[in-house]
């Protein structure tokens, strides 16, 4: 319930965001990406052996709030969330 209270007070995500900004931020997209790791690490094994879903779904979620507190350390520290620009979005851009 946490998790979807601090995100529901985040701006809308429109746009890819990269693991950058303030230093928390940033080890907690480091973080976040160790998880998805070990999920995918998870699934893998879940094809070749039988397994509980409990593992994949609470690295999922711990992946997920491990995201949204990258958003809020951000937001704490002054800053805000770092949005990749692709090349054609920037030159959609130019006038």
């Amino acid at each position: 319930a946490a998790l979807e209270e601090h995100n529901a007070k985040l701006p809308r995500l429109a746009e890819f965001i990269l693991p950058a900004g303030s230093r928390a931020a940033s080890l907690a997209h480091v973080c976040r990406t160790v998880a998805r790791r070990a999920e995918r690490a998870v699934v893998a094994l879940g094809s070749a052996e039988a397994l509980k879903d409990a593992p994949r779904q609470y690295l999922n979620r711990l992946s997920d709030l491990l995201f949204v507190l990258s958003r809020v350390l951000n937001r704490m520290n002054g800053g805000d969330d770092v949005y990749w620009k692709s090349e054609r979005m920037a030159k959609a851009a130019l006038p």
